[in-house]
């Protein structure tokens, strides 16, 4: 008799996932890939610091508090990870080496080095298979009840990265369709405040990026992601702050995009 497969969750620890408002009617379903800060029980801390794990990169700091103040105001659902992205990012083909990262920014990660392919396919099958699953019922439940969907994946990024400043305040990010971020783009270009940037400080591939090219090209649904500085949105204030903008700005340019009857495929980006 074969032996049932080694565990990584033990009882009592938390879900991998956490859905909020499940049956709502929002066209808006947000994603947080890494919202959390949570490590299972039996990684320790993988060789890191207290300090260090608060640090960017063991989560997007700020980004799920942001996403839940945004949930509330348009009514949307919300579909964020609970685990750190250390353990397994989420947003990262399973496949891919930065899927479990062995080194973040300059920092190396122990309890990473040279994991067997069994303690790769644990971590795989009770965080990110659970993640994803999440957001595929949401959206197919979405599908079959005939509502329209637009995906939103809220993100957060450090004002420097290896030495180099990050200026923008928010960063609208897309890959092959660009439809819904041409006309959210046009509306935060009135707020001349902001330091708007388009596929800035990072851009979405299918070998970088997992949640917009599967659940939002796949599909053919309007889809975006938020890129938010995240020395914006480390308080509650700044939180509120852009959960109000957001709130604003992202029904005006869906309404916009369908006024336009553009498909979410009709704006092709120049790469593709």
């Amino acid at each position: 008799m074969q032996a049932p497969p080694e565990k990584l969750l033990q009882a009592g620890e938390a879900a991998p996932v956490n859905v909020e408002q499940a049956t709502g009617d929002s066209p808006f379903v947000l994603t947080c890939d890494h919202a959390g800060t949570r490590l299972p029980r039996r990684l320790g801390n993988l060789g890191l610091s207290a300090a260090q794990l608060r640090r960017h990169i063991a989560w997007d700091i700020g980004a799920g508090d942001l996403a839940e103040a945004l949930r509330l105001r348009l009514g949307a659902t919300l579909v964020s990870q609970t685990y750190s992205r250390l353990v397994i990012d989420c947003n990262r083909p399973p496949q891919v080496a930065a899927s479990i990262p062995v080194i973040s920014e300059n920092t190396a990660i122990p309890g990473n080095q040279g994991i067997t392919a069994v303690d790769a396919e644990m971590r795989r099958r009770e965080i990110f298979d659970p993640y994803h699953d999440a957001i595929r019922r949401q959206l197919d439940r979405r599908q079959q009840a005939g509502l329209d969907s637009v995906l939103v994946s809220v993100h957060s990024f450090t004002p420097v990265f290896k030495g180099l400043s990050r200026p923008w305040h928010i960063g609208i990010l897309f890959n092959r369709h660009r439809a819904l971020a041409d006309r959210l783009l046009g509306l935060l270009a009135e707020a001349r405040e902001l330091k708007v940037a388009e596929n800035r400080p990072y851009s979405v591939s299918d070998d970088t990026d997992y949640t917009i090219p599967v659940h939002g090209e796949r599909r053919g649904i309007a889809h975006v992601m938020l890129e938010i500085r995240n020395d914006l949105i480390v308080e509650s204030a700044g939180q509120l702050e852009w959960a109000e903008r957001l709130a604003d700005l992202l029904p005006r340019a869906h309404v916009a995009l369908r006024a336009s009857g553009a498909t979410p495929a009709a704006s092709m980006s120049p790469e593709q």
